[in-house]
């Protein structure tokens, strides 16, 4: 008996565990909102700085926020340099 009870509450930590994290999206995950600064479906290539910034633009401050927020997450940067890098330069 104690050993199900045991294997049920780990089941159930694990469960909650892996719900929580996947509620922590980054908005540098977002296709939505990162496709029109990449000019290839898999967001590989980076736009022109001119095209970047026009992208840039027309999101919502609070947008911009959190995406520049996540940019300051260095475990987010690492996969993200290059955007990271120009979005810092259009939020300056």
């Amino acid at each position: 008996m104690n050993m199900k009870m045991l294997t049920m509450g780990a089941m159930a930590l694990a469960m909650m565990a892996g719900a929580a994290a996947a509620g922590n999206t980054s908005a540098l995950d977002d296709p939505a909102k990162m496709s029109p600064f990449f000019t290839d479906a898999g967001m590989k290539t980076l736009r022109t700085e001119k095209d970047f910034k026009t992208a840039w633009m027309a999101m919502k401050p609070d947008e911009q926020k959190a995406v520049l927020k996540d940019c300051g997450d260095t475990t987010l940067n690492k996969s993200h340099a290059e955007f990271c890098a120009m979005a810092k330069k259009m939020g300056s």
